[in-house]
Formats: C-alpha cells, sequence, structure tokens
C-alpha cells in the first residue's frame, strides 16, 4: 500500500526559505525551481519548499503545522541542537522543556513553519 512519501511546506520566499532549510539542517536541494525546492530526506522520501501560485500563500496567514526532527535520546542532544539552531539564527518559539514525550523545543522558519525537535519515540 502507497504511504507518504512527500511533505510540502508552504513558503511565501522559497529562495530565502530554501537557504534557511539548507543551513538548519546542512542538506542540499534536489533541484531548484523559482516556485518548489525539493530536498531528499530519505531514499524516496522528498520534503519540499512551495509557493504555488504566489497568490496562494499568504504572508499573514498563521502556520499550524509542524515539521518534526527526532534525535537520539542521548542526554543533552536537544539541548545541544536547539544552541546550534539559535546560533544559526532560528526564531525561537518554544524554549527547551520537557514533556510528556521527552525533552523539545520549537523554532520558526521565515514564514512561520514550526519545527519542534524531541526525542526518538
Amino acid at each position: 500500500m502507497p504511504v507518504p512519501n512527500l511533505f510540502l511546506v508552504y513558503v511565501t520566499d522559497v529562495e530565502r526559505a530554501a537557504r534557511f532549510y539548507r543551513e538548519l539542517f546542512d542538506i542540499e536541494p534536489i533541484m531548484t525551481t523559482p516556485r518548489y525546492v525539493p530536498f531528499e530526506i530519505a531514499p524516496g522520501v522528498v520534503f519540499a519548499l512551495w509557493s504555488g501560485r504566489g497568490e496562494a500563500v499568504a504572508p499573514d496567514t498563521p502556520r499550524t503545522g509542524e515539521v518534526g526532527l527526532m534525535v537520539p535520546r542521548a542526554p543533552g542532544a536537544v539541548d545541544e541542537l536547539f544552541t546550534e539552531w539559535v546560533a544559526k539564527g532560528a526564531a525561537v518559539v518554544e524554549e527547551p522543556h520537557d514533556d510528556v514525550f521527552g525533552r523539545t523545543f520549537v523554532v520558526a522558519d521565515p514564514d512561520g513553519n514550526l519545527i519542534r525537535v524531541a526525542p526518538v519515540d
């Protein structure tokens, strides 16, 4: 049975967003177009930035979804990544804290899309 293998994040400025995610995740895109930039994050799995038709993504629209990055449950792994990402200029939404699933924090991309870091389940 097919499973999801393309994850789109809506952005208003693809070039700015691609630069942000390239630096944050230390990954390179498969290709770059004026409105669509895909990154292969695992064999056959793509994380992509998409502006659609320019008028379709309003900059003042609240972003309510989250991109998740699960890190090993090593002591300090979440906090170390937080420090690294803040140094890269990520906008902090939630400082590191303990939650029901473990240590976590949330940052936002330039469009306000949320990125949560948490330990592997």
